[in-house]
């Protein structure tokens, strides 16, 4: 984070899934010019424990003590939440790039009622900055009606746009094209383009 704080000005923030959670947090410490949000991880205080959600980390839930040790979501679980827009040639090879995940950082995201510590807790008041919350209708690990509450979350200063036909993986999809175009408008319109 001290990184962040250090640059010349204020960079354009952008997170796909838990990485969007990041970028919540990053903001509340108004380290960002604007926040662009890709199917993202929920802030503690939102219920996103969906019949999809617990199917799509089932192999990783059904672990005992796996808040204790990385994980790696099993390739069917990943095609099933993540890439099932995808052809099998491209599941394979982004599957390849998966690496292994903090067990502790997942309990602390899922089960946050229990996190005493509060690690995923994100004070909208801090965020003023302008917000993008991009979703996808058929995303089965972060639901549509997930990320529509992150939005009203942050809706003094959010834009929610969900995407047809698109779900969790929505950096690699079919169609991403239109998704990217749809983000460079929104950050010319909302003003919070970073030089390079």
């Amino acid at each position: 984070m001290h990184e962040v704080g250090d640059l010349d000005e204020k960079p354009l923030l952008m997170g796909h899934s838990m990485g969007g959670l990041l970028a919540q947090i990053l903001g509340t410490q108004g380290l960002a010019k604007g926040l662009v949000l890709l199917t993202p991880a929920s802030p503690s205080g939102i219920h996103a424990l969906k019949f999809s959600v617990i199917k799509s980390f089932w192999s990783i839930l059904s672990k005992w003590g796996f808040w204790r040790n990385p994980n790696r979501i099993s390739f069917n679980a990943a095609v099933y939440s993540m890439m099932h827009l995808l052809s099998e040639k491209d599941q394979k090879a982004a599957y390849e790039r998966f690496v292994y995940e903090s067990g502790r950082a997942a309990a602390e995201i899922g089960f946050w009622l229990f996190d005493s510590k509060g690690a995923s807790k994100v004070d909208e008041s801090k965020i003023t900055c302008p917000v993008l919350v991009v979703s996808g209708s058929e995303d089965r690990i972060t639901p549509a009606a997930v990320c529509r509450k992150v939005a009203n979350k942050y809706k003094m200063v959010s834009t929610y746009k969900e995407f047809e036909n698109h779900a969790h993986w929505v950096i690699g999809e079919p169609g991403w094209e239109n998704i990217a175009e749809f983000i460079f408008d929104w950050i010319n319109q909302a003003n919070v383009n970073t030089a390079l």
